[in-house]
């Protein structure tokens, strides 16, 4: 009776579906490519992920990873683990430097990574109706978008959007004989890192949906920092 209950055990087990997992971080899977794979997680180690994946990446030591079998895992549904609003600079993708796959994160880019009603409505999709359990936004150093909002600059389309970022730069206390433009490299990274907080608390004070999330512990929003020049990221959490 023994033998065949054993037997009965390991046939079950033969046919039920496997779900791949990252053994280095048991609570993650390899893909994000099942509801379960993102339920299993908080917002908590989902940040703690990120974390881990920059440190990897600025180290020289990012996960080699088969994307072409990513492509096909993922191909029938998404499941991210958060998203990232991150600067359209092509120093800072955000999927290659916090070392994460396809599947993995949602990104939202624009000069100067600022929020308005176009990524508010994106990022509600992301975690209210897939799931998404973090919110990055994510600023970087010699940032061009923040530098042309230093100087005023004044050009088409671009001028309502750094109009977004000015806020930051008159959040900076004026004082007196200092450059407060775009030559000043320590003014301009001061106004970098008052924009991600800034678009940190927009996003609470203008979605309500995002807020009751991250007071109920569903969600966990945060800014950080990327360095272009030492490939790592500091963290506003």
């Amino acid at each position: 009776m023994l033998l065949r209950s054993l037997v009965m055990a390991t046939a079950l087990l033969a046919t039920a579906p496997v779900v791949a997992r990252d053994q280095s971080r048991a609570s993650f899977c390899e893909t994000q490519n099942t509801k379960e794979c993102q339920s299993a997680v908080t917002p908590e180690q989902v940040l703690e992920r990120f974390k881990h994946g920059n440190q990897r990446f600025a180290s020289g030591h990012g996960t080699q990873r088969n994307y072409a079998q990513q492509v096909r895992d993922t191909a029938k549904g998404q499941y991210p683990l958060g998203s990232v609003v991150s600067c359209i600079d092509s120093r800072a993708p955000a999927e290659i430097v916090l070392d994460q796959g396809i599947g993995d994160i949602f990104n939202a880019r624009v000069a100067g990574n600022i929020v308005n009603e176009d990524i508010l409505g994106s990022l509600e999709f992301a975690s209210k109706v897939a799931g998404a359990k973090l919110i990055v936004v994510m600023g970087h150093t010699s940032c061009g978008a923040v530098k042309g909002a230093c100087d005023n600059v004044q050009l088409g389309n671009l001028t309502g959007l750094l109009a977004r970022i000015q806020p930051a730069v008159a959040a900076l206390p004026v004082t007196p004989g200092q450059d407060r433009s775009s030559k000043n490299t320590h003014f301009v990274e001061k106004v970098a890192d008052a924009n991600v907080r800034q678009n940190v608390q927009l996003i609470r004070e203008r979605s309500p949906i995002l807020r009751e999330m991250e007071q109920k512990g569903e969600i966990k929003i945060v800014g950080a920092m990327y360095d272009v020049a030492s490939g790592r990221v500091q963290w506003y959490d």
